[in-house]
């Protein structure tokens, strides 16, 4: 990673800022972007104190105009660009009936139009470089999840594009990593939006025995280091993944259960009944 150019976006918290570390601390120039300005200058700060080049930059991934002036910046700046994490994501919790439209239009030009404008635009000095393209998507993306229909559907999307992409560059020397982190400690799910779009402010699970940022971000570091085009992480994201391949119907029943448990979950009535 010595002096390799990587770009993160959504990096002023969670998964993306534990990334900027992790491939900070290997040597690797690092741009960080985000859209909230003082969080991105907080983590900027960090990264300087602990001896990372870092270039930050506010900008909202699901903007394209906001995309290509990330990577035009960051050619400016370094001249290259070897590394490419889509991180940005947002999630909502709401049950389909409840939900206006607006909220899932919401979520997808974060988590999949986000994706598709930076990978878009990255691609260029991306093959120049031989260098990686990661997405950072969720066992969402593999096993729908009731009261997530949105944020589920942005990561079918993110999967399917970046398998399409990877087919597409498989001649080119280019790397495509999907990585699909489980459910880890982080603000995504405090951050999640209500069926009216609003974030909720409160996290509906016990994070305590979650897999932390950290060790979440050092598992996709060796992956990149190790050019594997899949990662899946924690016994759960796997055993999930599994049954819903093999025993899709069970899968259906013990998500349902799962997920029922949840604090406020709104599957808990029909739980009961």
């Amino acid at each position: 990673m010595k002096d390799k150019v990587v770009l993160i976006t959504g990096a002023s918290s969670g998964i993306g800022r534990a990334l900027a570390f992790a491939f900070g601390q290997e040597g690797a120039h690092i741009v960080i972007c985000a859209r909230k300005a003082d969080t991105l200058q907080a983590v900027h700060a960090e990264l300087t104190q602990a001896g990372i080049t870092v270039l930050s930059l506010t900008a909202d991934v699901s903007v394209e105009a906001d995309v290509k002036q990330v990577i035009e910046q960051t050619i400016a700046r370094f001249d290259r660009l070897d590394i490419l994490i889509n991180n940005a994501g947002i999630s909502m919790r709401s049950m389909l009936i409840d939900t206006d439209p607006a909220v899932i239009q919401r979520v997808m030009d974060i988590n999949f139009m986000g994706t598709v404008y930076a990978t878009r635009y990255a691609l260029p000095y991306i093959q120049q470089t031989k260098g990686s393209i990661v997405g950072i998507s969720s066992i969402a993306g593999y096993r729908g999840l009731p009261v997530r229909s949105g944020y589920s559907a942005s990561k079918f999307a993110m999967n399917g594009f970046l398998e399409a992409v990877r087919t597409e560059l498989l001649h080119t020397g280019v790397h495509v990593l999907t990585a699909c982190p489980g459910f880890t400690a982080s603000n995504i799910r405090v951050a999640a939006l209500d069926a009216h779009g609003q974030a909720k402010g409160e996290t509906m699970r016990d994070e305590s025995s979650m897999m932390s940022a950290e060790e979440c971000a050092g598992h996709i570091l060796r992956a990149v280091k190790n050019r594997k085009r899949e990662l899946i992480l924690t016994t759960q994201g796997k055993l999930t993944v599994f049954i819903n391949k093999w025993l899709p119907a069970l899968a259906d029943k013990l998500v349902y259960n799962a997920l029922a448990k949840e604090k406020d979950s709104p599957l808990k009535k029909r739980v009961k009944e």
